[in-house]
């Protein structure tokens, strides 16, 4: 909690609120606080209301869902998308969750959807983002509806309908349209970030593509995360496209897969085989003033202005 602020305060309640190692001296704490990075510390003037609690910002992605297939597999849905900024204390441990990407289907199974991507820690709100929906497959044994998610798979043949997404991370899948004279149907788009995936159609020159995901500036440059995946077509229906962010392209053989670490979702497949989702990924931005490099699972660490950039593409730890 903050120092007080006003009245006396001791080398040792500073070391309290900053740590350090004992025996304790003023040259500890430059930059802590109000301190100057240099020259002479005045203890009230620079500690009194401080606190060893700063700020960091969260991009938390969860892994996409897999596209579905045989003939016209609706796309997967994309990873949850959330970000945060939370006032965290000095030597919190913030534990990093990366989810991975759902896994592919067979005529025989469905796609699996994304893994959960998720920070916590002790005195922190806990951030998780809910992995992609995958996109359904045309069996009926399998059941035609895509799945819900942080946004949710496509459908597929006899109108299937789309997965709910999860309000304030994703959007719906579209929904699946059953075969009709010679463009014989499509199935529906994975959701994205921003938009719900395009439902399928038997219109001439119609396809199903992904929705698109969202921007995010955390790493001082703009990327977007967590595309949908475009839901398949047969006969002369066209291949959905994915969303921009990672969503993968429907094909009439394999759809692309979702781009790894952007969470996007896999694209719809014509074949007996489907496509995978992307993982999912987690970012902090730490002002560089504050930085431990107390850290664990070798996340990439780069410098953005006054701030440490750390991107983890698989679980860990930061402390703070």
């Amino acid at each position: 909690m903050p120092l007080a602020s006003s009245g006396q305060l001791s080398l040792g309640d500073i070391a309290g609120e900053f740590g350090g190692s004992a025996p304790h001296s003023l040259s500890e704490y430059y930059n802590k606080g109000n301190a100057p990075s240099s020259g002479e510390i005045q203890i009230g003037a620079d500690f009194h209301g401080t606190s060893a609690a700063y700020t960091i910002n969260f991009l938390v992605v969860a892994g996409g869902g897999g596209g579905g297939c045989s003939l016209n597999g609706g796309g997967g849905g994309a990873g949850g998308f959330r970000t945060s900024s939370q006032s965290i204390n000095s030597g919190t441990v913030i534990t990093v969750t990366v989810g991975g990407g759902g896994g592919n289907s067979t005529s025989n199974s469905n796609a699996g959807s994304g893994g959960n991507s998720s920070i916590s820690g002790s005195g922190m709100t806990t951030i998780t983002s809910t992995g992609g929906g995958r996109g359904a497959t045309n069996n009926s044994s399998l059941g035609f509806n895509g799945g819900s998610g942080g946004s949710g798979g496509g459908g597929t043949q006899s109108n299937g309908s789309g997965g709910s997404g999860t309000s304030g991370q994703g959007n719906n899948g579209g929904n699946g349209v059953s075969t009709t004279g010679a463009n014989s149907g499509q199935g529906g788009g994975g959701g994205g970030a921003s938009q719900a995936g395009t439902s399928g159609s038997n219109a001439s020159g119609a396809e199903a593509d992904g929705g698109n995901g969202s921007a995010s500036s955390i790493t001082g440059s703009s990327v977007t995360y967590a595309g949908g995946g475009g839901g398949a077509g047969r006969g002369g229906a066209r291949e959905g496209d994915g969303g921009s962010g990672g969503g993968g392209n429907a094909a009439n053989g394999t759809g692309s897969s979702g781009t790894a670490n952007r969470g996007g979702g896999g694209g719809g497949s014509g074949s007996s085989t489907g496509s995978s989702g992307g993982s999912g990924i987690v970012i902090l931005s730490i002002p560089t003033s504050d930085y431990t490099g107390t850290t664990s699972g070798s996340p990439s660490v780069s410098t953005s202005g006054s701030n440490k950039i750390l991107q983890f593409t698989g679980s860990g730890s930061y402390t703070a």
